[in-house]
């Protein structure tokens, strides 16, 4: 196996802009259906200004420029090649953390979270495979203990031996295995949320409160939308050929589930710009990953909500609508904030010095404290 680690710098050839850009402007629109704005999906006229935007307002080389802009790296884990970012702070006591993206996101969610991180911690942000520049799986029976493996061996290559993981979404997941798989290394496992979620297992012993907590959690748009869970489970090639080929297609998937996932009470261009959008979806659309990147999905049985790591201190920036007392059955909670701002999916998009002051308090206690843990 080949452990080097190799400079990496995005060039998407500007034929591939071309070519988008073409694409985009032979959309052949559907009918609107009958029924209120989004009540059957993202609108027309929505996508459409949208897609205007993407292919004569939006630029590209911009947005490479300013990823290039951090320094990123491929190595060979696994047998495969890993794409990941690795920014060093000029802090003399910085922390080194791991950070994992979810899905449907990728590297581009911690754009805006590296440089307010950077100041305290070294920042490595790796691809998951399958996501952006990462190589997909070669195989089947991949899981988050997996890439958690991965991730252990890249924080040893890059020198780190005690270090802290991050994760939301599929990162949820990730960040805590990593803890299992390497306990004597990680010393605390930061989550943006998804611990002590109530199932209806958990009913018969909920107070009154709790229960209502369960029926808004069950009532939520992101707990309601297209069950991607089970289209990505049943049936992840059928649809990656239209969202290969079409980057409208592709788009509006992004955009139904970026929607359903805001769970701000904000509109979804008040929380997350159009341009993080776009760079996240062009990222995609040039790896052509739309299908590779559905791995955590179809190669799972079904959905359970993260569990974090016994003994290793766990932080959580939003608390709710988890319950702490749930969460501590499994995982030894020390960071619990019920007041946090950017109550979603994307917290790291919409809310990174918020986010990055949590993160910075959360290992602050931990660094501290550790040697009592």
């Amino acid at each position: 196996m080949n452990t080097d680690i190799r400079p990496f710098r995005i060039d998407i050839p500007q034929e591939d802009l071309d070519d988008l850009r073409a694409r985009l402007g032979r959309t052949r629109w559907p009918r609107p259906l009958p029924g209120d704005q989004w009540r059957r999906g993202v609108p027309v006229d929505y996508l459409r200004e949208l897609v205007e935007y993407w292919r004569d307002g939006y630029d590209w080389r911009a947005h490479e420029a300013r990823l290039n802009g951090f320094p990123q790296h491929t190595t060979e884990i696994d047998g495969h090649e890993v794409h990941f970012l690795h920014v060093r702070s000029t802090a003399p006591d910085a922390v080194p953390l791991i950070l994992t993206h979810g899905w449907p996101n990728s590297f581009v969610e911690f754009a805006d979270l590296i440089g307010p991180l950077s100041k305290d911690f070294h920042v490595v942000v790796p691809s998951l495979p399958g996501f952006g520049f990462s190589a997909p799986p070669s195989g089947t029976g991949w899981d988050a203990a997996r890439v958690a493996r991965m991730w252990a061996e890249l924080m040893d290559r890059l020198g780190y031996s005690r270090y802290g993981t991050q994760g939301g979404d599929f990162g949820a997941y990730v960040a805590p295995e990593i803890a299992r798989i390497a306990p004597e290394h990680v010393i605390g496992v930061y989550l943006i949320s998804g611990l002590g979620f109530p199932t209806e297992a958990d009913l018969p012993e909920l107070t009154e409160a709790e229960r209502e907590t369960y029926t808004a959690l069950m009532s939520a748009d992101w707990a309601n939308g297209v069950d991607h869970h089970a289209l990505l489970r049943a049936a992840p090639q059928t649809f990656a050929y239209g969202w290969h080929d079409s980057p409208v297609g592709a788009l509006a998937w992004m955009v139904q589930k970026f929607k359903e996932f805001n769970a701000s009470g904000k509109p979804l261009e008040e929380v997350i710009s159009r341009d993080q959008i776009l760079t996240n979806t062009s990222v995609y659309w040039f790896t052509g990953t739309f299908g590779s990147s559905a791995w955590p999905y179809y190669d799972s049985s079904g959905f359970a909500w993260p569990q974090g790591a016994p003994g290793v201190p766990t932080g959580v920036y939003s608390g709710p609508p988890g319950i702490r007392r749930l969460a501590e059955r499994h995982t030894r909670v020390v960071h619990w904030a019920e007041d946090n701002p950017g109550g979603h999916h994307f917290t790291a998009m919409d809310q990174p010095d918020h986010l990055a002051a949590d993160i910075r308090k959360f290992f602050g206690a931990v660094s501290r404290e550790g040697s009592g843990w």
